[in-house]
């Protein structure tokens, strides 16, 4: 199996966390800041692949989706994507399924293209590459967790001006832009209603916008947690919340456990 490749110079650095039959896991680190769009791929197996760190564009059968912790994407074979990257550099884990293992998965349902992604299943994305260890159980499970996740997702109503919307206001949201500060801020500076923002979130991620925002930021804690973090205090201040006990239930309320359980689970 091989990890997705976008283009020669977009590739700084592939890891193979685990290479068993039917599946494959690769951390792929890419380094790169051009804002045009690389060369057309085509797909030859099926991938699910989600974001660590960073974010960037992808482009497939017309559709562009952004690409960020919050937001993962599904490959099918014979997909021709095409990727951009106008915030620099990013990390993500690219998981490829055998054609065989994939329909055991999946079945005959319909698998989307782009996959909201909470917080539980970000816990879940980063315990596969923590449980290398253990690829045969440990890390299997967490597969399943991932696939489970994606599959369980309904099909969104949104329309092309929801996503637009919603695009430019997470974008907003995760670079930190000041008109980010609140919702009537930020609806004034995309230059929509409040209510047509508010609504629009729903629609195309199956959560509202405070929820989404409050999602972006137990992202930001997970990676602090991975990495060791042990003062609460600080990373509650550093992290827009009121202090440690409302970060505590912020984190629980959306990866299933308190940050003390998650820096255990995510331990190397």
């Amino acid at each position: 199996m091989s990890y997705p490749r976008r283009t020669v110079r977009d590739v700084r650095d592939a890891v193979e966390v685990v290479a068993r039959p039917g599946y494959a896991v690769n951390v792929v680190r890419c380094a790169d800041d051009h804002t045009g769009w690389s060369a057309a791929e085509v797909s030859a197996g099926h991938r699910m692949v989600l974001v660590r760190r960073g974010r960037f564009r992808r482009r497939v059968r017309g559709v562009i989706a952004d690409a960020e912790p919050t937001a993962a994407y599904i490959v099918e074979p014979g997909d021709e994507e095409c990727f951009a990257h106008p915030a620099g550099g990013d990390v993500c884990t690219s998981v490829e399924f055998g054609a065989r293992l994939w329909r055991r998965l999946t079945g005959d349902r319909a698998v989307p293209s782009t996959v909201y992604v909470d917080g539980a299943l970000e816990l879940a994305h980063r315990r596969v590459v923590a449980s290398a260890a253990d690829p045969d159980y440990a890390l299997a499970e967490q597969l399943l967790v991932l696939v489970g996740g994606a599959l369980a997702q309904p099909a969104r109503a949104a329309g092309a001006n929801d996503r637009t919307l919603v695009g430019r206001a997470r974008e907003a949201i995760v670079t930190d832009d000041p008109a980010a500060a609140g919702l009537f801020p930020l609806a004034e500076a995309l230059g929509v209603s409040p209510y047509r923002l508010s609504r629009a979130f729903p629609r195309e991620l199956g959560v509202s916008l405070t929820r989404y925002r409050n999602r972006v930021r137990v992202s930001r804690a997970l990676e602090r947690l991975e990495a060791g973090e042990r003062e609460l205090g600080v990373l509650a201040v550093e992290l827009g919340f009121a202090d440690q006990a409302h970060l505590t239930r912020t984190v629980r309320e959306h990866a299933g456990a308190p940050p003390g359980v998650v820096r255990r689970l995510l331990a190397r």
